[in-house]
């Protein structure tokens, strides 16, 4: 409830206090402003008035006649008259080119100064005033008086642009001249006069008099206005300090800038001799359209600056004094709101935590009460929903628990079935495979035995005939006489592999390590060709029972795949480890480039290779058909770039190859 006041609040002290400045800085600047007009007309008006003067003195019947006459003393007396009346510091009547004709002393003859403004009223016949900046020697050829009343020494003036002068000698002037014609009515002289305006206040105390009159400004300002030739003040009611004005003070830098340096006028608060002033500035042009000084009006902004911040002041209180009562009445209010929504809040956060209670009576009979007894009445209905919610979950978890249950004990044969359907997949691939290798070898290994009895009946002709003479070749003969028949116990083999499902009958157990050896033996050849080394690790310690020269040929077929798919200088491991006590497992591994993906399902596969011309794809089929007939098992595993393991797993007990079989 009080947020939107505690946000509300601070914007709106800051819009007051932004539009405040905004507003009031606006009306000090307008006024300001108004006050330049003012003083501009009235500086304006001031030269139109000496130029009216001049005009009516030179039309005026005395001086006309006396002029006509050339009688010198009498224009002598009537200016001097006319001076004393007017204000005027210089009056001349000279000729067209300016030479003096008649002046107030006798021995006074000299010219006037050459300007724009003298051009004018020579070329065009009629009366001109303007302003003009005359210096010290222009000044000393009107009279020395002149030049020392015009004399003005420099203050050193804080913000003010640095300056090695010490004093102003120069003058700004109001000149007026007016044309004198002779009785044909042509231009025969002309009547020159200026007022100096150094140390001349008629203007800026009228000024100050008419535009900062009694009451106009508060209390502690003052109003002020001032001439200033170039940036030095030569006529000015700025104090400097009690009593004295601040002649020879001079302007800011950064106004000097914008007005005489820019031509602009400057409306803002600028800091005037010792303290910060509203001000106005424009620039004083002469008949050329030369910046030669400026007209200023100003007030001290103190007392302004005082009087916003009382009212600021007083505004803000009076605002957060309404604000703190709206907060009042607001917690006031929440409060009557807030207590029965809270012991409502109370009420459910205890129902969320098991705690059956009621709201009961809040002691209010508008809305929040009505509000109350519709939750007690909500709360004992939901109660009784939950009651029959519960009841009901119970008995659908009951049903739930039983049906999972009966779908668990499901799904248990279920993983039975499948696990069944996958083994006798696997054998039926298998057999299918020994089916088909069966076929195949079947009419072969009948024209093998014929050429192999030959061989051997030959060999042992041949040891015959040659008596103690083989002697020397005994043991190759016997090594060649052994594969012969081991080449008949293959061809045996394979004949009853043609017969689908026919169990090996396993021999006694076998020595794992000297099998091992004569097949290190057989391949030694092979893999020193190929400089690859063969490495046997950890011999088993369960006994196994197969023919020795079958398993002799599965672990020739493995070690020979190896070492021709690793290359130079690799190694090719035969590793044996016991298969729990079931029997035993014969790694071959190598460091080969391995075997793809897509080929593995069909290493075993009857005259399947990946060796090209150089293979039948007869040795892996015919190996994974021995160990299978022996119960065991034949497995392949591969990482593409890192080689190939084979894995043999062979029984201990050969009824147990019947068992899984």
């Amino acid at each position: 409830m009080l947020f939107p006041i505690l946000v509300v609040a601070p914007v709106t002290v800051g819009f007051v206090v932004w539009w405040s400045e905004h507003y009031d800085r606006g009306q000090l600047l307008r006024r300001v402003n108004t006050d330049l007009v003012v003083t501009h007309d009235a500086f304006a008006r001031l030269q139109r008035d000496y130029l009216s003067q001049l005009q009516r003195f030179a039309a005026s019947h005395s001086f006309y006649t006396a002029f006509e006459a050339d009688d010198a003393h009498r224009v002598q007396d009537q200016l001097a008259a006319i001076k004393g009346t007017t204000g005027f510091d210089f009056l001349h009547v000279s000729d067209l080119q300016g030479r003096w004709t008649m002046t107030l002393g006798a021995d006074d003859f000299g010219s006037s100064r050459r300007s724009t403004l003298l051009e004018h009223v020579v070329n065009q016949g009629v009366a001109r005033v303007g302003v003009e900046l005359y210096s010290a020697a222009d000044l000393f050829q009107e009279g020395l008086r002149l030049q020392d009343a015009a004399r003005l020494s420099l203050i050193a003036t804080p913000r003010a642009a640095p300056s090695e002068r010490l004093e102003e000698t120069r003058a700004m002037v109001v000149r007026a001249i007016a044309p004198l014609r002779g009785v044909q009515g042509t231009l025969v002289a002309l009547l020159d006069g200026g007022v100096i305006i150094n140390r001349d206040f008629q203007l800026v105390d009228a000024v100050r008099d008419l535009v900062y009159g009694k009451g106009s400004l508060p209390e502690g300002s003052i109003g002020t206005v001032t001439v200033f030739l170039d940036e030095v003040r030569i006529s000015t009611n700025v104090p400097l300090k009690l009593g004295e004005r601040a002649l020879g003070t001079r302007v800011s830098q950064q106004v000097r800038d914008q007005v005489l340096g820019g031509g602009q006028n400057w409306v803002a608060r600028a800091f005037v001799v010792n303290d910060w002033y509203i001000s106005a500035y424009e620039p004083i042009v002469d008949a050329d359209g030369t910046r030669i000084g400026m007209l200023y009006t100003g007030f001290v902004e103190a007392p302004f600056r005082a009087t916003y911040v009382n009212t600021i002041v007083i505004v803000v209180a009076l605002l957060l004094l309404g604000v703190a009562l709206a907060g009042l009445v607001a917690v006031l209010g929440a409060r009557a709101i807030a207590r029965p929504i809270e012991h409502m809040a109370s009420v459910a956060k205890a129902l969320r935590a098991g705690d059956d209670r009621r709201i009961g009576e809040v002691g209010s009979h508008d809305e929040i009460g009505a509000l109350a007894r519709q939750f007690d009445e909500t709360i004992d209905l939901n109660k009784l929903r939950n009651d029959e919610v519960r009841r009901f979950a119970e008995a659908v978890e009951a049903t739930v628990e039983t049906r999972t249950r009966e779908l668990s004990d499901k799904n248990v044969r279920l993983e039975d079935s499948v696990s069944l359907l996958r083994a006798t997949r696997r054998q039926l691939l298998a057999a299918e495979k020994i089916a088909a290798l069966g076929e195949v070898t079947s009419g072969v290994a009948h024209e093998i035995n014929n050429p192999i009895a030959i061989i051997q009946g030959n060999l042992e002709v041949m040891r015959a005939e040659l008596g103690d003479a083989a002697s020397s070749v005994d043991t190759a003969v016997d090594l060649v006489l052994e594969q012969v028949r081991r080449i008949h116990t293959i061809v045996d083999n394979l004949l009853r592999y043609s017969r689908s499902g026919e169990q090996m009958q396993c021999p006694s157990a076998v020595d794992l390590k000297r099998i091992v050896a004569d097949t290190i033996a057989l391949v030694e050849h092979e893999a020193s060709a190929r400089a690859v080394r063969v490495v046997v690790e950890q011999l088993p310690l369960n006994p196994v029972s197969i023919d020795a020269q079958e398993l002799q040929q599965v672990l020739v077929n493995l070690l020979l795949n190896a070492i021709q798919a690793s290359p130079r200088g690799a190694s090719v491991t035969l590793l044996s480890r016991d298969w729990e006590s079931r029997g035993v497992v014969l790694e071959v591994l190598d460091d080969g480039p391995g075997i793809a993906q897509q080929h593995l399902s069909r290493v075993f596969d009857p005259f399947f290779t990946t060796k090209g011309a150089r293979g039948t794809g007869l040795g892996l089929s015919v190996s994974y058909g021995i160990v299978q007939s022996y119960g065991g098992e034949l497995t392949v595993g591969s990482t593409p770039g890192h080689g190939a393991r084979f894995s043999v797993y062979l029984l201990s007990d050969p009824e147990i190859g019947e068992d899984a079989a």
